[in-house]
C-alpha cells in the first residue's frame, strides 16, 4: 500500500462525498452502516473507486478517483492479480476551470500516435456543477495536461460525470457519459457523443441511450462502459442505485447500433445479493482483456469497486467475465 493509500483508507469514510466517489445520491448521503459479513478479498485493498484499466504492452494500468494526495491515483500489474499502487499523481495540475480534490472516474486510453487521453470528471468553479474534461500525456503514467475548458458541461442537465471512451471498428471515436441529474431532481441519462479523431473535440449531436427504468436501479444510472459483444452487438455496462450502500449494482443493455435503441436486462448483472454479500455495492466497472489475450476478441475480465464491511473505503476486484449467447455473465471465484 502506497503512503497516500494509508491516508485515504483512514479518512475515506469521512470524506466519501467530498473527495472520493461519484455523486450517485443526493448531497449529504452517507455510506451504509457496517455489516457483519465476510467479503471476498480485494486485489487493491484500499480506497480505489471508479476503476479504469488500460493494457499497454504487458502492463496493466488501473486509474481511480482522487485520493487525498492525488487528483488521479494509479496502480500497475502484470497479471491483474497483484497490484502496486503508485505514490505519484498522473494528473498533478488541474486546468483552471476545475476545483481541486474533486477529480472522479478517470478514463485513460491510448490514442495510438504516442499520446494518451484522459477523460475526467471535475467540479466546475464557475457553475459548481460536475463537468467532463480531457487531458493528454506522452505516457500512461502522465503527466497529463488538461485542456483549458471542459469538454462536456451541460449545466441545465445537472452537469456531467463518468466519461468513458470508445473507438468503434470503423475508427470512429466516442465518449459516453451520464448527466448528473440526481443532483437536481432530474432524470439521469447515459449518453454518447461523437468526437474528433484526436479525441479532443465534440463533432456532432449527443444521443441519450438509457435512463433509470428498472426497480433495482433506484433513481440513478451511471458509469457507462461500451464494448462489442461476441455476436458484434453493442453491450452497454453500467452501475445503478446509491453508490453509498449495498443497493449499488451493475447492469447491462444491448443494441444493434451504437446509438441504440438499447434494451436493458431486467436483472442486475452483479449485486450484493447475487454475490451472497461477498461484494458490497459492486459497481464503477471497466472491462479488460485477460493476460495473453493480446487485445483480441471480447473482454473476459471485469474490474469493479465494492465496499469494505465497515463502509470506510471501496477496494478493487477483478472477476472473470463469460459470454453466453452474446450476454455477459460474471463468474465468481470459488
Amino acid at each position: 500500500m502506497a503512503p497516500g493509500g494509508v491516508v485515504s483508507v483512514l479518512l475515506a469514510g469521512v470524506l466519501a462525498l467530498g473527495v472520493s466517489g461519484c455523486a450517485a445520491t443526493t448531497p449529504g448521503a452517507a455510506p451504509g452502516a457496517a455489516l457483519d459479513v465476510s467479503p471476498a478479498p480485494f486485489a487493491i485493498d484500499q480506497d480505489f473507486a471508479d476503476p479504469d484499466v488500460l493494457l499497454v504492452d504487458d502492463t496493466y494500468y488501473a486509474y481511480a478517483t482522487n485520493s487525498l494526495v492525488a487528483n488521479v491515483q494509479y496502480a500497475t500489474s502484470s497479471d491483474l492479480d497483484s497490484w502496486e499502487v503508485a505514490d505519484t499523481d498522473v494528473f498533478p495540475e488541474l486546468p483552471e476551470w476545475a476545483d481541486t480534490r474533486k477529480t472522479w472516474a478517470p478514463d485513460v486510453s491510448d490514442r495510438g500516435d504516442g499520446t494518451f487521453l484522459l477523460y475526467f470528471t471535475a467540479a466546475d468553479k464557475a457553475s459548481g456543477k460536475q463537468c467532463i474534461g480531457v487531458a493528454t500525456a506522452p505516457a500512461a503514467t502522465g503527466p497529463f495536461v488538461g485542456d483549458p475548458s471542459p469538454l462536456i458541461c451541460p449545466i441545465d442537465q445537472g452537469g456531467a460525470i463518468d466519461a468513458s471512451s470508445f473507438v468503434d471498428l470503423d475508427g470512429s471515436r466516442w465518449v459516453l457519459w451520464k448527466n448528473d441529474g440526481n443532483c437536481c431532481a432530474l432524470d439521469t441519462w447515459l449518453q454518447i457523443t461523437p468526437l474528433s479523431a484526436d479525441g479532443l473535440t465534440v463533432t456532432g449531436d449527443t444521443t441519450k441511450l438509457i435512463k433509470q427504468t428498472q426497480g433495482w436501479e433506484g433513481d440513478v444510472v451511471e458509469a457507462p462502459v461500451l464494448v462489442r459483444g461476441p455476436d458484434d452487438r453493442y453491450v452497454l455496462f453500467y452501475s445503478a442505485n446509491s453508490y453509498a450502500d449495498e443497493s449499488y449494482a451493475m447492469g447491462f443493455a444491448t443494441a444493434s447500433t451504437i446509438v441504440g435503441p438499447y434494451v436493458s436486462d431486467p436483472r442486475p448483472l452483479l449485486s450484493t445479493d447475487s454475490t451472497n454479500e461477498r461484494y458490497l455495492g459492486p459497481g464503477g466497472q471497466d472491462l479488460v482483456f485477460a493476460p495473453g489475450a493480446g487485445g483480441a476478441g471480447t473482454p473476459s475480465r471485469i474490474v469493479l469497486h465494492s465496499w469494505d464491511p465497515a463502509y470506510v473505503y471501496r477496494g478493487l476486484s477483478v472477476l472473470d467475465l463469460d459470454w453466453i449467447d452474446g450476454r455477459p455473465s460474471v463468474r465468481l471465484p470459488g
